[in-house]
């Protein structure tokens, strides 16, 4: 839902935002990132066990694998941290150097945002999971019959939990794939559910200190939709791509009740760094202690710890509302 460092990923919303802060790309903007049209896998690889082969449909089309993968490579950090959760971990042979989660995965060199074939093949994969088709990196691969999975940054939670899905199938550990929607899914449920539906508060979620910011309609926009809070982006000049680029009398003006940063560790922004800028020392958020410090990886990746960043969501808002 980029930045990763880039925010929340597939051509990146700019990777001018994300790059700018070191993050990479892993969230993009709906419009850069194809419609992954509800990617899911085939009849015959529904069932929890099913044997090989199997054919998922991902964004680059039907990809048949005719055996359980063994040598995965991952060049997302949202497709890292899902494939060590649905207890693909063991199959990971090599993960992109912005994959910093869970610590055991295997991190190399390789890049994601600059894929480099040669290293890739060198290391024997047998499939190759990517959230962008960079440098045409699926054809390079699929010259040398190396399968590769493209799943791009997901737009909408049902999204992220077909991609769930679709690695859940492709790596044989389709039972715990579905264990593991479900249990975001029921999580979600519960937060939003407990949280007070605060209609009367607004927020600012930054991805950088452009500022850029996610309107609503954008995966990240959605988390906070679940607990009835205002998006003060919403009402920004050209917000229709999802992320618009702001003014800091915009924000200032907008006054939001609560201000929540993604650009901490990548950008050192915080409480303080906020009061600096032109016009925002008087803003209600910095006065009444309302900026929420995010962490930067959660908050740019649509894999399973998102319900760790709804939670972060759900908490603020429910102190904002007891004020």
């Amino acid at each position: 839902m980029r930045p990763v460092r880039t925010v929340f990923a597939g051509a990146l919303l700019g990777t001018l935002v994300l790059a700018g802060c070191g993050q990479t790309g892993t969230t993009a903007t709906p419009a850069a990132s194809p419609t992954a049209a509800s990617s899911s896998a085939a009849p015959d690889t529904a069932a929890p066990g099913a044997a090989f082969p199997v054919t998922v449909e991902a964004a680059n089309g039907k990809v048949t694998l005719t055996k359980r993968p063994e040598r995965i490579i991952s060049l997302s950090a949202t497709h890292t941290e899902t494939l060590f959760a649905i207890g693909a971990g063991p199959q990971v042979i090599a993960v992109d150097d912005r994959s910093n989660h869970p610590a055991e995965a295997p991190k190399t060199d390789l890049s994601g945002f600059k894929p480099n074939v040669e290293a890739i093949i060198a290391h024997k994969p047998d499939l190759v999971v990517v959230s962008d088709d960079i440098d045409q990196i699926i054809t390079e691969l699929g010259k040398v019959n190396v399968p590769v999975l493209w799943e791009p940054a997901a737009t909408k939670l049902d999204e992220a939990y077909d991609e769930i899905a679709d690695l859940g199938a492709a790596t044989g550990n389709q039972a715990k794939a579905d264990e593991v929607v479900s249990g975001m899914k029921t999580s979600l449920e519960k937060l939003a559910a407990e949280a007070p539906q605060a209609k009367n508060l607004t927020y600012y979620h930054e991805l950088d200190q452009t500022p850029y910011a996610a309107t609503s309609k954008t995966f990240i926009g959605q988390l906070y939709g679940l607990f009835g809070v205002t998006n003060i982006a919403d009402k920004a000049p050209d917000a229709a791509g999802g992320y618009p680029k702001l003014s800091a009398e915009f924000v200032a003006q907008a006054d939001p009740d609560l201000i929540f940063l993604a650009d901490v560790k990548c950008c050192a922004q915080n409480k303080a760094a906020l009061a600096k800028r032109p016009g925002w020392q008087s803003l209600s958020a910095i006065k009444n202690d309302q900026v929420v410090e995010l962490d930067d990886d959660i908050a740019s990746r649509w894999g399973p710890r998102v319900v760790d960043l709804a939670q972060s969501i759900g908490a603020a808002v429910t102190k904002a509302a007891a004020r």
